[in-house]
């Protein structure tokens, strides 16, 4: 109890007003708990219930009006509102190619989303746990590859390996030893285009651990692979598998890479299926929703799964009334090692798509590397960019939204992981639940489905929400609130209950300890959600293109436009300035939350 009241105190040099120990005795009650409706009144309005009430409400209208739409366009006409019953499931699973298009959208998740857990989870436990070196390289390697738009990532990699153009078959052995446009093609950029969220997330589970477990293991004479492989990698196994379900969601709803890499060799899974239905004319929107179900019922059976390896997850807490302070492994004769996979990494991931983007952002047309080339280079298509008078707006837009989507997204997320991890609420469950479902409706249902909804408000109630930045901004929301909650329910999980029970049992408040001893701990793991749903809201396509009007362009349209033109040397450019100023967002937000949460020698 000691240590657990010490780790109280460390959180605040002082105690609030009102948090205070009874003498003796049990804990009471300022006022007598009365009877009557006026006394059940007063004892349900509270701020702890309201706070839970409100909460449990947003993610409930967020998590199941999309879904809603989404399965009465499944069912009905979208131009006449005429029931059509299982049309549309038929169209779109009597297919011939259904098993084809299954089996490519499986294998395709599969392994993009083992490469980034690998490539993820290793940056983060050196990183964090070992005494690497180059570690000024983990934030640009980490975080580059997660704020280029997967559309100006894809087209780097396209110039990059592509089987006939590609800069690597043309420096490395000639057409033909690389080729992107194959499944294998698809998961390496899409693998590594998503590694940096495992990061993220990994990052904050292994700060929370207490090393004192690893260095029990070690002096008891195991080696470090077993530590790891029976020590380590357990303690942080709901993170690991929270990370595992986010990327073969994330990867079964990719659409940029499968569109681009994918189609051109006749390879289609769900999401570009979902786009050409989309697409026709009339739009086969009940078709494309039907293949939103399949997705949905493979998405959750990843759920399903999770929780159950999740659910005794009191096993895997680490930080309880016990204090610790986490230090660093020294990797000895292995330190060079690292380094060089650390260099390796940041350049494949780094280095080339980024030259890549810069060199064509430089030239009148894109060409390959050649005296011509460098002598045609100029600093016009940047001059066009600021030229360009949506750029302006779009950007000042793209802040807004993205610093308003994540802080809402992880101030609600904080809550909701409580309700679901540490209470037994009837339903709690379905909080999980409601919050996962965006994940798996494809951004551009996710567009039809919120413009019909506001579309009906604006008509029915009087609001008006369409064609300005609040609907955006309700997108976005509803879009990353799964990844926040994936980020806030992780960290709850490896937080002892005894830090609450200690400062109740003192005589604080839920409010109180949620504030002052919950959410300090929980900074970490928050502070990552937030970055990455800055840095994927500053990119947001495709819901944004159905939802915006003139005056609320964001980036993501803004380079949109530019290639649906033919500009790619102006895409290139706007992809430049656009890591350049998620850089250095991301850097301040890294900067200023090192200073919260636990702390490292």
């Amino acid at each position: 109890m000691t240590a657990t009241l010490e780790v109280i105190s460390r959180t605040k040099k002082r105690l609030p007003r009102g948090f205070k120990a009874p003498a003796t005795g049990p804990i009471r009650n300022d006022e007598e708990p009365g009877t009557g409706f006026v006394a059940l009144v007063g004892r349900l309005m509270t701020p702890k219930t309201l706070i839970l009430a409100v909460v449990a409400l947003v993610i409930f209208w967020f998590g199941v009006v999309p879904l809603w739409f989404m399965a009465s366009s499944a069912f009905s006409d979208p131009l006449t509102g005429e029931f059509i019953g299982l049309e549309g499931f038929i169209e779109a699973y009597a297919d011939t190619k259904l098993f084809q298009m299954l089996g490519h959208s499986l294998w395709f998740a599969a392994a993009s989303s083992v490469l980034a857990v690998v490539v993820g989870t290793t940056l983060a436990y050196l990183l964090v746990r070992t005494d690497v070196p180059l570690k000024s390289l983990f934030f640009a390697s980490s975080i580059i590859p997660l704020v280029i738009p997967g559309i100006l990532y894809t087209v780097a990699w396209i110039f990059l390996a592509d089987k006939e153009i590609g800069l690597l078959n043309h420096y490395l052995g000639g057409a033909g030893l690389f080729d992107i446009n194959t499944v294998w093609g698809m998961a390496w950029v899409e693998g590594l285009h998503l590694s940096p969220i495992v990061f993220l997330l990994m990052v904050a589970a292994f700060r929370a651990m207490d090393p004192s477990l690893e260095e029990s293991a070690t002096m008891s004479g195991a080696s470090r692979a077993t530590v790891i492989r029976k020590i380590t990698l357990p303690l942080v196994l709901p993170a690991l598998v929270g990370a595992i379900v986010i990327m073969i969601v994330r990867a079964l709803e990719s659409f940029e890479v499968p569109a681009l890499l994918g189609v051109p060799a006749n390879i289609y899974v769900f999401t570009s299926q979902i786009y050409f239905e989309l697409r026709g004319w009339p739009p086969g929107t009940d078709t494309a929703s039907a293949l939103a179900f399949g997705l949905l019922a493979i998405a959750l059976i990843g759920v399903t799964f999770s929780n159950l390896i999740s659910r005794n997850a009191k096993k895997f807490q680490t930080i309880t009334g016990k204090a610790f302070r986490p230090r660093p492994i020294e990797l000895g004769k292995w330190r060079p090692l690292a380094g060089t996979v650390i260099l390796a990494y940041f350049l494949v991931t780094v280095i080339l798509p980024m030259a890549v983007l810069l060199f064509n952002s430089f030239l009148p047309y894109p060409q390959a590397p050649s005296a011509e080339a460098f002598a045609s280079m100029t600093f016009q298509n940047y001059l066009d960019v600021f030229d360009i008078p949506a750029a302006p707006r779009a950007l000042t837009n793209s802040l807004i939204l993205g610093l308003s989507a994540a802080t809402a997204c992880m101030a609600f997320m904080a809550v909701a992981s409580w309700i679901t991890v540490r209470t037994k609420l009837p339903g709690r469950q379905l909080i999980d639940a409601f919050t996962f479902v965006p994940m798996v409706i494809p951004g551009l249902i996710m567009g039809v489905a919120l413009l019909s909804t506001y579309l009906w408000l604006d008509a029915n109630v009087g609001t008006a929400f369409y064609g300005t930045l609040w609907l955006l901004g309700i997108a976005y929301f509803t879009r990353y609130m799964p990844y926040g909650m994936r980020y806030a329910v992780t960290s709850q999980q490896q937080i002892g209950a005894e830090l609450e029970e200690s400062a109740l049992m003192s005589g604080a408040s839920w409010w109180q300890t949620f504030r002052r001893v919950l959410l300090p701990l929980l900074m970490p793991g928050l502070l990552s959600g937030w970055i990455y749903i800055l840095v994927v809201s500053f990119r947001e396509l495709s819901s944004s293109i159905l939802l915006y009007k003139s005056g609320t362009e964001v980036l993501g349209l803004l380079i949109w436009e530019q290639w649906e033109n033919g500009s790619s040397v102006i895409v290139a450019a706007i992809g430049v300035l656009m890591v350049l100023t998620l850089i250095v967002m991301v850097s301040i937000a890294y900067k200023l939350g090192a200073k919260v949460g636990i702390q490292q020698d």
